[in-house]
């Protein structure tokens, strides 16, 4: 028997390296071979242990901490997995992946990303093997074309045209570069797929490289993913030292290596031109366009640049056909596209889904539904510069143009789930808070605007807002897009326009009525004692911090107004249900 525990940073956070080392310390005589691998995506089972027979995978078991990593081990060694029966992943759990379709993420959660020739044996490397045989550049470009593959960074923009441009530009160097720096929160699509397979970026980075004529790339990652980086580092240094990445690679005339860039995790390098001018060692700002990278890029040289998931399509692409991967998906979109599925959401993680699936089908048929019990309200699609989708919207498909027209995007895929107790006004200045403190500056519109839409937002929701606060956002958003410079100051306003259309009645309740319908927002809530539930305990008095509530013991409490802060804390430490928001 083997086991294999799921070390991504997701396992690792619920426990997975204590559980590796129990499993270690237990097999002193060597009898069970054990292993790591990286993230399946099934973020809500951490810590995963994979039980394998040869190289059948025979049993998934979930939640395992150090006590049960006892019980698993022994069961491997015994070969007698049903006493540990009550471990296995169910039937409805196992749904979450097996309704999924993976290219990007298909070897992830599968083999030992920090090893060769597990990657090797899952067909690795063949698709550049291929290439430099079979493929001239241009063919490889025209594969591209016929996959219909787009930026998954965002823009969706055709991946073949890029490639093509910057083939055809003129210019001493050229340049690939990966845009590794994930900086939406929620999103872990790209970390994840470093960590768990690094080496599916770098063959399709050397695929592209190979297109377009570059000897020389970049994969551009935040400094915050420091097991990413690790493994990463390793899988460059295993595939030079087998004639896969470096000079005359695989003994053709192909040469190209690559180099990582650890940059300081601003959200605003994730625009290419602000990627580039901290890849020189500038300070991350948007350059103006025209020219774009593919003519005079990184050091003025023709550059490409796609994000880590684009790369993680091109081999299979390769290998399978352009036709392939264009058969899956819609009309105007084609393929998979992994989304990171997290907030209110009873099954969180990483999920690949061909094109086209509705979001009520990610959300309630993969995700499960909402937890707790409680009743959908919006979806955040596309990070801090996406927009709120509501729930008489469930059924748009999930197709570049479909999401357009709601006023979301797309972006790298982040897909944050809200239940009915998110108020959607606070939710628009959590965003907004994010990014007027990401703005590069280099813009008035960004810099100031992004600002002034936070500033009024958090007005409304402390019950300061005011007659003509819904006007001013509409004007704030309209001219932010109109005049930021690069396409991340353009999309700042879209949580704000989204919520004003879809759930306008919240912006007016909270300005007009001072109050907040989620009961979220702390400063438009009262607090207050029922006497009938009340027993006197006194335990939310000694909890007071404002020292706020009054009453003698065994008899009914009340609450000062005047004095009360509305933290919340006598409602939380009510054991009967006494104290009520209004």
């Amino acid at each position: 028997m083997r086991l294999a525990i799921g070390e991504g940073s997701c396992g690792i956070a619920a426990g997975a390296r204590r559980v590796h080392e129990r499993l270690e310390s237990l097999n002193l005589d060597g009898s069970v071979e054990i292993g790591i691998t990286g993230c399946i995506g099934a973020c809500f089972l951490e810590p995963i242990v994979d039980v394998y027979d040869g190289d059948k995978l025979v049993r998934r078991l979930v939640k395992i901490d150090e006590k049960s990593a006892e019980r698993v081990y022994a069961a491997a060694k015994s070969g007698d997995l049903e006493s540990v029966a009550d471990l296995a992943i169910t039937p409805e759990d196992e749904s979450f992946l097996t309704r999924q379709t993976r290219i990007a993420l298909r070897h992830c959660g599968l083999i030992d990303p920090e090893s060769l020739a597990a990657y090797r044996a899952a067909d690795g490397y063949r698709a550049i093997a291929k290439v430099l045989a079979e493929m001239t550049p241009e063919q490889v470009i025209e594969e591209i074309k016929t996959s219909g593959l787009a930026g998954r960074g965002g823009a969706g923009f055709p991946t073949w045209f890029k490639w093509n441009a910057a083939r055809n530009a003129k210019g001493e160097r050229k340049f690939l570069i990966c845009n590794a720096d994930e900086g939406d929160p929620g999103a872990f699509m790209d970390r994840a797929v470093i960590e768990s397979d690094p080496h599916s970026l770098i063959e399709g980075m050397l695929i592209a490289a190979y297109a377009i004529g570059a000897a020389e790339a970049y994969v551009y990652v935040r400094a915050e993913y420091p097991l990413a980086i690790v493994r990463l580092e390793k899988a460059l240094e295993d595939a030079r030292a087998a004639n896969l990445l470096g000079a005359n690679i695989l003994g053709s005339s192909f040469s190209c290596d690559i180099k990582i860039k650890a940059g300081a995790g601003a959200f605003v390098c994730g625009e290419e031109t602000a990627l580039i001018e901290s890849l020189e060692g500038h300070r991350g700002m948007p350059r103006l366009k025209p020219p774009f990278p593919a003519e005079k890029g990184f050091t003025n040289q023709p550059s490409n640049i796609n994000n880590v998931e684009t790369f993680a399509n091109v081999a299979w692409i390769i290998l399978n056909g352009g036709a392939a991967f264009a058969a899956m998906g819609t009309e105007n979109s084609k393929g998979t596209k992994v989304f990171a599925l997290t907030g209110k959401i009873r099954r969180g993680g990483l999920v690949e889904i061909p094109m086209g699936l509705t979001l009520r089908q990610v959300i309630f048929d993969i995700g499960g539904g909402i937890r707790d019990g409680r009743k959908f309200k919006a979806v955040q699609m596309g990070g801090p510069s996406g927009g709120c989708i509501p729930e008489s919207l469930l059924d748009t498909r999930i197709d570049y143009r479909e999401l357009g027209a709601t006023g979301a995007i797309m972006g790298s895929g982040g897909m944050v789930v809200m239940d009915d107790s998110t108020c959607m006004v606070n939710m628009a200045r959590f965003f907004l808070d994010f990014t007027a403190k990401e703005s590069c500056g280099k813009c008035v519109h960004c810099r100031i605007g992004t600002k002034r839409l936070h500033e009024t937002l958090t007005r409304i929701t402390e019950g300061k807002g005011r007659e003509g606060d819904i006007e001013l956002l509409e004007e704030l958003c309209t001219g932010i897009k109109a005049g930021a410079l690069c396409g991340l100051g353009q999309t700042a306003p879209n949580p704000v326009l989204t919520t004003l259309r879809y759930f306008r009645d919240e912006y007016e309740a909270h300005i007009g009525a001072r109050k907040c319908p989620a009961g979220e927002c702390a400063a438009l809530k009262t607090y207050s004692i029922d006497p009938v539930k009340c027993k006197g305990c006194t335990l939310c008095a000694r909890k007071c911090p404002a020292k706020a509530i009054e009453g003698a013991p065994r008899q009914p409490h009340a609450i000062d107004q005047s004095r009360c802060i509305k933290c919340g804390l006598c409602r939380a430490n009510c054991k009967f249900g006494a104290v009520q928001t209004a």
